[in-house]
Order: C-alpha cells, then structure tokens, then sequence
C-alpha cells in the first residue's frame, strides 16, 4: 500500500514519456490496472472509478488516452471524487474542453511532463561569462530561470566548450575551471541529487573561484 498518496484522479500529459512514467510509479506503484481509454463506454466508468475488485477495495489504475474519447473524457468530472488512486495519461491534452477547466477549478493535479530543450549556445555562454566575472548571485539566478525547460547535461556539456576555449586561450585558472566542470559532471551522473541543484553548486564555485583578487587581476591583463 503506497503510503501518504491521496486517492483521486491525477492527469498527466505531455513528451516526456520517462518523466511521467516515473512519477505514474510514484503514484501507483509497480503493480497497476491499465485501461485503453478510447475503448470504454460511458457505461463501462461506474465500474472503472467507482467499482472495486476482488482482491482489494482501492485500486490503482491507469488510464490512458481518454481525451480521445469525447463522450468519455466529458463524463470524467462525475468521478473526481473516486476513491481509488487513477491516473489519466495523455500524449496531448486540449485546454479548452470544459473537463480541463472543471480540473482546474476543482484544483485537481493536472501536470505537464515535457522534454528539456538544448540550451542555447549564446545562453550558456551569458552564464559562463558572468561566473567567469566572479558575478555569483546573478549567475546563479540566470541558472535558475532556465532549469524547467534545458537539459541540464547539454547545459555542463557546453560549460566545458567555453572553458576549453578560455585554457587555449591559455587564461590564468581555466585549467583549474575545467577540472571542476568535470568533476561536477561525473557528479550529476551518479549522484541522486537533482541535477540542477548540482549545476547551480558548480556554477557558484567558477564565480567564487574567479571573485578572488588575483583572478580579476590576471583576466585584467
């Protein structure tokens, strides 16, 4: 029995299929009902939300692809109130039905899982710049504003190209950012920590490193 989890319906959508897949595990576990929903009837959601089985009173379901059932999909909001745990998995979700507002007044979770961007070059670059000035603060909340949509790992990987670049360059102390830099992404590799957190961690150490005196002396040259 998964501790600490409400029963209710949740609604999931989006491209990320590893993301939403993982927190439906969350949810509902390892062991689960799946139920293709363009193939139910309005007559078949009695038993589907609110019937129980032989084995259990609650149970765990995943729904998926309702919104693709129009008669089904509009019949959803008589079952928010399910005492089961059930998840409604959708690839796309359309926003102007009226079951997607009644989620939203009813404050149901409804939650978007979507694949991290590549960041963009010139992005990174603003970043590893204003660490290399020994900015810490705003590096860090330059970070901050782009975690929910880059990939962190694209993100370290072109950390390391503007550091390269700084040791052929041969500037004072790259050598020592690169060292860093990869330290940090073997880190994010195998540690359990959220991979932002490290990023903003790593990126607050090269502004640290670069804020002493002799670093701003040196790139002053």
């Amino acid at each position: 029995m998964l501790c600490g989890v409400p029963k209710m319906i949740r609604v999931f959508y989006g491209d990320d299929r590893a993301g939403a897949r993982a927190q439906i595990e969350k949810v509902l576990g390892d062991d689960y009902e799946v139920v293709e929903g363009e193939a139910l009837g309005r007559e078949d959601l009695p038993s589907l939300f609110l019937g129980t089985s032989l084995f259990s009173e609650e149970r765990r379901i995943l729904v998926k692809d309702l919104g693709g059932n129009a008669i089904c999909w509009g019949e959803l909001v008589k079952y928010l109130d399910t005492s089961h745990r059930v998840v409604v998995w959708e690839s796309k979700l359309d926003k102007r039905t009226a079951t997607y507002k009644s989620l939203q007044k009813r404050r149901m979770e409804v939650r978007e899982f979507k694949l991290a961007e590549a960041p963009e070059k010139k992005l990174v670059f603003e970043v590893f710049d204003t660490a290399w000035r020994g900015e810490t603060r705003r590096a860090v909340e330059m970070v901050g504003r782009i975690e929910t949509t880059n990939d962190p790992f694209m993100f370290v990987g072109l950390m390391v190209s503007q550091a390269m670049r700084r040791l052929e360059a041969g500037e004072r102390q790259a050598d020592k950012v690169v060292k860093l830099l990869a330290r940090y992404d073997m880190r994010m590799k195998s540690a359990s920590m959220q991979p932002w957190i490290l990023v903003k961690a790593m990126v607050a150490e090269i502004a640290e490193m670069r804020g002493q005196p002799w670093a701003r002396k040196s790139s002053a040259k």
